[in-house]
């Protein structure tokens, strides 16, 4: 065996023995990686229209990350989510020196509250906005009209992770007790 050899293989033992510590230490502390959180519920009806991909995309979040069941008649939930509002808006940011437009902003405003079947306000009205910036540029039209559509579709992203973390804080009314 050759003395020359031995440093790097006490090196190589040291990545090893690091890299096989790291989890271990992780797992010791308590971190955990974000999981679905449930809802307070085991039925909702969604108060919107229900092929739109807004819908689509809640429906999956709900299905996928808790035990809750979307409804289609909302005689059947236990709760309903009235959409108040859900505009999507694009406002002028700046202009370079001949008037042209250089910077967009995109704004998604969602408006909603969260009742139970009796009427019962759990979650009062309630607003997510979510804004994006957009650079422009005339010569790239259509590259940025695909970036706008990239960029709506990722605040609707957001929008639903931000829904779920709200309708998962929601405190439900305590049931009166029966005769």
């Amino acid at each position: 065996m050759s003395l020359a050899h031995l440093p790097g293989r006490r090196r190589a033992l040291a990545a090893l023995a690091t890299v096989g510590i790291v989890p271990l230490l992780a797992a010791g502390c308590g971190f955990q990686l974000r999981g679905p959180r449930p809802l307070p519920f085991d039925t909702i009806y969604l108060g919107m229209y229900e092929y739109s991909e807004l819908a689509s995309a809640i429906r999956r979040q709900i299905q996928a990350g808790s035990t809750t069941r979307v409804v289609a008649r909302q005689e059947d939930a236990a709760v309903r989510l009235e959409v108040l509002a859900d505009a999507k808006e694009k406002a002028i940011l700046a202009l370079n020196t001949q008037g042209r437009v250089r910077e967009y902003q995109l704004r998604q405003r969602f408006s909603f509250r969260l009742v139970d079947k009796d009427g019962q306000e759990i979650i009062a009205p309630n607003e997510i906005l979510l804004r994006r910036d957009l650079a422009f540029d005339d010569s790239q039209v259509l590259a940025k009209e695909q970036e706008e559509i990239l960029l709506y579709r990722d605040m609707q992203g957001d929008l639903v992770q931000q829904l779920m973390r709200r309708l998962s804080s929601a405190r439900m009314p305590d049931a009166p007790p029966k005769p």
